[in-house]
C-alpha cells in the first residue's frame, strides 16, 4: 500500500482473484447452470457490497443473504438484482422483505400466511424460495411434509414460489449421507413433477458439492467459500484451481528488546530465554485475532516467520522478532495472506485456532476498512465498520439529499442557484419516500399537426381543432407487467398521475372547454420491444382518463430495459398556440420533431431549456415544415428540461 493509504491494520481484497475464482467455477458447472453468489456474513469478512458488484458483473445470476438486514444494505447501495435470504426469516422481517424486495426462503406455512397477509394489503407480489430439510436437521421443512407445505404456500395468490432447494450436511467430503440426501431432494421433484407442479429454480449444491458432486448441480449452484480461494477440504484441492481472495495486514508499532525472564503480556504466560527483541502489532481478539492463538500464532515480517509469544490481548499482540534484526517499526506484518516466499492461509490459522477456515475468514480485520485490490491498484477502500453499519432510512435518504444539494451548490458556485436547482429538481419529484428514481434513454418523440379530418362526424367544431399524432418512444427499466397512460384536463390531475408510480405517460389535453378526455384522447397502439401490448380497461377518475395496459408475458421482462413504443391521437384547440413537451425522468439521448406542414402554421419557433452537462441541444428546421431537437444518445439531460413550440395564430 502507498504510505498514505496506510492504517494500524487493512484487509487486502483480491478482486482480479475472486474473478479467477468465478471463472473456475463457471468452468466446472458449464453454460447451463447458473450460480448465486454468496455473501452473508459480509462475503466472508470481504466486504458483501463490492463483492456482490464485482459477481454480478461477472455472470452471478443472484445473490445469497442470512438475513433481511443483509439485503437491505445491498439494496441501499445500489444493487438490484435478486437477493434471496438462505436462512428462514422472521415476522419482524416482512415489512423490509416486501419494501426491498427481497426473496425469502419460506420452511413453514404460518410464516407465508402472515406474508401473504402483507402482500394482500399492499397489492403486490413476491418470489420465495422452498427450503426443505433432506438431512440437514436446521433450517427447511421436513421431507415428509413438503408436498403438502408447497401446495398450500401455491395456493397464495401474492406468493409465487420461484426455487425449491435443500442443503447439504457433510458436502465436503465424498459420503454415503450426501447421497441419500440427494435420493430424497430428487424423489420430491418428481413427485411435484406428477402433481403439475413446475418451480424453475432447482438448488442443492454449495461449494462442497459444486466440486465433489456434479449430478447435484441441477439449476442453481450456491458457491460461498471457494469464491474466496479457499477449498471445503483438503480432498477437494485437486478438483479446482483457486487463488485466495483476503490478506490481513498491520504494521509494527513498537520495537522492544527484553532480557532473559521478562514476562511478556497479560498474566506473563511467555517469559523470554535469552536477549529478545519483540515487535507489539495493533491487533488483538477485538479484530477477530483469536485470544486462542496465544503463543501459537505467527505472523510475516520481511518474509520471514516469527512467532506469536504472549497472550493475545484486544487490541495488541507481541511478535519475537529476534532472528530479523532488520526489521523497523512501520514494517508491513502479514497475518493472513503471502510475503516473500512464505504464506499463513486461512486452514492453517483454523487449525491452529481448533475452529474452521470459514470462521476465520468472517471474524479476521473486523475492525479493519477493506482495500480492493484490482490490476495492481488499490483504488477503492472501504472504511472502518462500515460492514455493520445500515443507516436508518430517512437519515440515509437526508444525507444523500445533503450531498446532492451541496454538489450543486459547489458546481454553480452559488448557494441560492444550487439550491433552486435542487428544490426544483430533486426535491419536486423525488422528494417522496416511496418515489423511485426512473433512468430512460434514447427518448424520441415525434409530433404530427394537422388539419382536423372533416369526415370525423363525432365533433360538430371540428374546425377549431387541430389533429395531434404523437409517436413516443425510449428505453426504460421496467417493474410491472401492468401500467398506465394517463391524461390530464388540468395541472391538478397531471400532478396526481405524476404520483402514481404505475403511470408510464401522462399527456395534458388543455386548451378547449368542449374538450372530453374518453372522447378525445385515443391510445392508438402501445408496444414493447417490438410487440403489441393489449389495453385491458380504460376509465375516468378523479385525477383524468386513464388507459390500462398490460400482459402476462411482460413478467418475464420486469427488472430488463426495454423499449417502449406509444401511439396517440388527440385534439388541440386552434385558439391555443403553444405546444409543450417536458421531459420528467432524467434521460440520456433527446429526439424531439414536430411537423406542422399540414397544419400550416405561421411563423413556427420554439424555446428550449435542457439542464445537464451540454445544455444547448441541436435545432435544426426547415420553414413551414418541421423542427427538430436533437441531444445525442451519450449525454444526460436532467429532469424539468423541455422545449415550448410557439407560431402565431
Amino acid at each position: 500500500m502507498k504510505n498514505e493509504h496506510k492504517y494500524r491494520s487493512w484487509v487486502e481484497v483480491d478482486l482480479d482473484n475472486f474473478i479467477g475464482n468465478l471463472n473456475e467455477i463457471k468452468r466446472l458447472i458449464g453454460p447451463q447452470v447458473n450460480f448465486l453468489q454468496t455473501v452473508k456474513a459480509d462475503a466472508y469478512g470481504h466486504g458483501a457490497i463490492e463483492i456482490s458488484n464485482i459477481a454480478l458483473k461477472n455472470g452471478a445470476a443472484m445473490l445469497g443473504v442470512a438475513n433481511a438486514d443483509e439485503g437491505v444494505q445491498l439494496r441501499i447501495s445500489g444493487i438490484t438484482a435478486p437477493i434471496i435470504i438462505l436462512g428462514p426469516s422472521t415476522e419482524s422481517e416482512i415489512d423490509d422483505i416486501i419494501k426491498y424486495k427481497l426473496t425469502p426462503s419460506v420452511s413453514d406455512t404460518a410464516f407465508a400466511q402472515k406474508l401473504q397477509k402483507k402482500l394482500k394489503i399492499t397489492d403486490k407480489r413476491l418470489p420465495v424460495h422452498i427450503e426443505v430439510d433432506t438431512g440437514m436437521g436446521r433450517g427447511g421443512t421436513i421431507y415428509d411434509e413438503a408436498l403438502q407445505v408447497i401446495g398450500e404456500i401455491s395456493s397464495h395468490g401474492n406468493i409465487s414460489i420461484e426455487g425449491i432447494f435443500s442443503h447439504l450436511a457433510s458436502s465436503e467430503e465424498m459420503l454415503p449421507e450426501n447421497n441419500r440426501q440427494w435420493l430424497l431432494f430428487s424423489n420430491l421433484l418428481e413427485e411435484l413433477k406428477k402433481a403439475g407442479i413446475n418451480i424453475p429454480l432447482r438448488h442443492m449444491a454449495n461449494s462442497g458439492a459444486i466440486l465433489n458432486y456434479p449430478p447435484f448441480h441441477l439449476d442453481l449452484v450456491r458457491p460461498g467459500i471457494m469464491t474466496y480461494g479457499v477449498h471445503p477440504s483438503v480432498s477437494t484441492v485437486g478438483k479446482a484451481s483457486l487463488s485466495p481472495v483476503m490478506a490481513f495486514k498491520t504494521s509494527i508499532v513498537l520495537l522492544k528488546d527484553f532480557p532473559a525472564g521478562y514476562g511478556i503480556g497479560y498474566g506473563s504466560t511467555y517469559k523470554t530465554k535469552r536477549k529478545t527483541r519483540i515487535a507489539t502489532i495493533p491487533v488483538g481478539y477485538g479484530d477477530g485475532y483469536g485470544w486462542i492463538l496465544s503463543n501459537s500464532g505467527e505472523a510475516l515480517i520481511s518474509g520471514r516467520r516469527a512467532p506469536v509469544i504472549g497472550r493475545v490481548s484486544m487490541d495488541l499482540c507481541t511478535i519475537d522478532v529476534t532472528h530479523i534484526p532488520d526489521c523497523r517499526i512501520g514494517d508491513e506484518v502479514v497475518l493472513l495472506g503471502s510475503q516473500g516466499n512464505e504464506y499463513i492461509s486461512a486452514d492453517e490459522i483454523a487449525e491452529k485456532a481448533k475452529t474452521i477456515s470459514y470462521e476465520v475468514l468472517c471474524a479476521l480485520g473486523k475492525r479493519a476498512p477493506r482495500v480492493f485490490i484490482q490490476r495492481g491498484k488499490a483504488d477503492a477502500v472501504e472504511p472502518r465498520l462500515r460492514r455493520i453499519y445500515i443507516p436508518d432510512e430517512e437519515k440515509s435518504i437526508s444525507r444523500i439529499d445533503n450531498i446532492i444539494r451541496h454538489c450543486f451548490q459547489a458546481r454553480t458556485s452559488n448557494d441560492e442557484l444550487g439550491d433552486a436547482i435542487y428544490y426544483e429538481m430533486f426535491e419536486t419529484l423525488f422528494g417522496k419516500e416511496d418515489r423511485q428514481l426512473e433512468l430512460r434513454s434514447c427518448f424520441s418523440y415525434n409530433i404530427e399537426i394537422a388539419a382536423f379530418p372533416q369526415t370525423d362526424k363525432k365533433v360538430a367544431s371540428s374546425a377549431s381543432y387541430f389533429q395531434v399524432t404523437a409517436n413516443i418512444s425510449y428505453k426504460k427499466t421496467i417493474s410491472d407487467n401492468i401500467f398506465m397512460i394517463g391524461c390530464a384536463l388540468d395541472n391538478r390531475q397531471l400532478a396526481a398521475l405524476l404520483e402514481d408510480p404505475h403511470c408510464e405517460y401522462r399527456w395534458l389535453l388543455g386548451g378547449g372547454e368542449s374538450l372530453d378526455t374518453a372522447r378525445d384522447f385515443n391510445v392508438e397502439s402501445v408496444r414493447i420491444d417490438g410487440e403489441n401490448i393489449p389495453i385491458i380497461a380504460a376509465k375516468k377518475t378523479d385525477r383524468g382518463y386513464e388507459v390500462w395496459c398490460g400482459d402476462e408475458k411482460l413478467k418475464s421482462k420486469i427488472n430488463q430495459e426495454v423499449k417502449i413504443e406509444i401511439k396517440i391521437v388527440t385534439k388541440k384547440a386552434k385558439s391555443n398556440n403553444i405546444f409543450p413537451v417536458y421531459l420528467v425522468y432524467p434521460t440520456r439521448g433527446v429526439d424531439i420533431t414536430v411537423n406542422y406542414e399540414k397544419a400550416a402554421l405561421k411563423n413556427m419557433r420554439v424555446q428550449s431549456f435542457f439542464a445537464g452537462r451540454n445544455p444547448a441541444p441541436s435545432i435544426t428546421s426547415s420553414k413551414g415544415k418541421f423542427i427538430k431537437i436533437n441531444v445525442s444518445d451519450n449525454q444526460w439531460i436532467f429532469p424539468t428540461s423541455g422545449a415550448i413550440f410557439i407560431w402565431d395564430n
